[in-house]
């Protein structure tokens, strides 16, 4: 006989897979003729702008640019340090194994490091190194049952289970125009250094729409009409609208943002500015909370109990962490008398995994890079490491974080000797979720029970991992049944070698 039962649908998000992938991006490069020959390379940074992502079944595919900036130092007796801007085109395909197309993603790329070689004075060669993280989730409707009706006779074993249902996903595009403004005693020649970060995100969610807002910072090198190098740092407001039917406020909005396209230049001399134009595609998923009776299992003391019942495995207790780590160190350099500090590029690293006796704790690393000048426009550029510990707040089990970090704030000071002060704030932002594994049940029917039980009374004697549930179950009774008749006031606490009466199950008696 087929038994009624009420069910509910859930959106059933999980992650298929998580994948880090190193990629090269190399190419030769003529300097343009407008400017003098390269005697030597003095540093090279650039922004990476993805053109087109894609994700089939079994890989991704990614198209975009890197927009490099190259300083070196000149072979003109007239110019010691110039700058070049190139632009380098890519296209990789990312072998993820389980990925098919229509499944979400995230994708995140940054630079380890680019490395441009002199080849002769008109030509170089770049060799940049991309780190690409991606995370792709599938989404399944499923209906779970979550109560029998109309059958007092059937034991039911249930855990309140708060998860993760997807209420939806949705992107837009942001392009936003910014002018920087430099000193007005600088009349801008050309661009020498660009470090780009997108950070104060927040969202706030209205009416089916969802409201992303950050800031792009820029950190611009210039070198001036007069042979002069100076520095600005800029933000541009990125702020765009999502629509996503059915947010509600409460809901957990996931966001990743992917620079398509940035143009910066010099406006003319007497303007003493900078433009930017950034084009941003921001991406965001949300998930609402929903609190969920899950029926782990049933049996019957009655009747032959049937159901059939599947795995599925979905993300739980979803959210975003974000914290600020403080760091305060000291490193020294020789040679550094009589130069001024002009820029520091600062790039952390985070382990992915936690320590073997501490899983919150995790390991770091500031790569800092230092650039000098002296009065007669000599750079010199150092380099160093500052580790660092982490200890990430409430790690759930089960969890395996992905970190996104942000200097938030840095501040140098040179002293005697050779020492510099670091005072370095760094935002650290994390999604994570539990992964679990649910137990679903359905097409619950029963039949006749064909009764073997002879005895009167069985005495039991408790093992290691018994559960009243478990005991009630093989011998066909009820857990309140053995409860009442033993005096046990908790069910979840029994003592291996406890001895228990249990009587023959009858519907009177229970």
């Amino acid at each position: 006989m087929v038994v009624n039962t009420s069910k509910e649908t859930l959106c059933i998000n999980k992650l298929v897979n998580s994948k880090k992938e190193i990629i090269f991006v190399e190419k030769d490069m003529i300097v343009p003729d407008a400017k003098p020959d390269v005697l030597g390379i003095i540093c090279t940074s650039g922004v990476v702008c993805l053109y087109k992502t894609e994700l089939q079944d079994e890989k991704l595919k990614i198209d975009g640019n890197l927009n490099t900036y190259i300083m070196y130092l000149a072979d003109d007796s007239n110019d010691k340090v110039r700058g070049i801007n190139l632009s380098l085109d890519f296209s990789e395909s990312i072998n993820i194994p389980n990925a098919k197309e229509g499944m979400d993603y995230k994708l995140y790329i940054k630079i380890k490091s680019i490395e441009c070689r002199v080849i002769n004075g008109r030509k170089l060669a770049i060799k940049a190194t991309l780190e690409v993280s991606t995370d792709i989730y599938s989404n399944e409707e499923v209906e779970i049952v979550n109560n029998i009706e109309d059958d007092d006779n059937i034991q039911i074993l249930k855990e309140d289970l708060k998860v993760n249902s997807l209420v939806g996903n949705g992107e837009t595009k942001i392009y936003a125009k910014e002018t920087i403004p430099v000193q007005n005693v600088d009349n801008i020649a050309e661009i020498l250094k660009v470090g780009l970060s997108i950070g104060d995100r927040d969202v706030k969610i209205s009416y089916n729409k969802i409201l992303s807002k950050a800031e792009a910072e820029l950190k611009i090198m210039y070198l001036t009409e007069d042979n002069r190098i100076g520095t600005v740092v800029g933000r541009v407001p990125l702020v765009g609208f999502i629509d996503i039917p059915n947010v509600a406020e409460g809901n957990t909005c996931n966001t990743n943002y992917e620079i398509k396209n940035i143009i910066i230049k010099p406006n003319a001399p007497e303007e003493h500015s900078i433009n930017v134009e950034i084009e941003v595609i921001v991406k965001c998923m949300v998930y609402e909370e929903k609190q969920i009776n899950l029926i782990q299992d049933m049996y019957s003391p009655c009747e032959n109990l049937n159901f059939n019942q599947k795995q599925v495995n979905t993300m739980i207790n979803a959210k975003e962490v974000t914290d600020t780590k403080k760091i305060r160190e000291k490193v020294n350099f020789t040679d550094i008398e009589n130069k001024s500090l002009i820029d520091v590029d600062v790039i952390p690293n985070i382990s992915g995994t936690g320590r073997i006796n501490n899983p919150n704790m995790f390991d770091g690393e500031l790569e800092c890079n230092f650039t000098f000048v002296d009065d007669n426009l000599n750079v010199d550029f150092k380099r160093a490491k500052i580790p660092f510990e982490y200890k990430m707040p409430d790690l759930p089990e089960n969890c395996s974080p992905n970190f996104e970090m942000q200097i938030e704030n840095q501040d140098f000071i040179i002293q005697d000797g050779g020492d510099i002060n670091c005072n370095i704030d760094m935002g650290i932002r994390s999604n994570m979720f539990e992964n679990r594994s649910l137990n679903l049940i359905d097409s619950v029917e029963t039949s006749e029970l064909d009764s073997d039980q002879d005895y009167s009374v069985v005495v039991y004697i408790v093992k290691k991992g018994d559960t009243l549930w478990n005991i009630a179950k093989r011998f066909r009774t009820t857990v309140d049944y053995i409860a009442r008749t033993n005096g046990i006031e908790d069910e979840n606490k029994l003592q291996v070698g406890q001895k228990l009466y249990i009587p023959r199950y009858s519907r009177v008696m229970a």
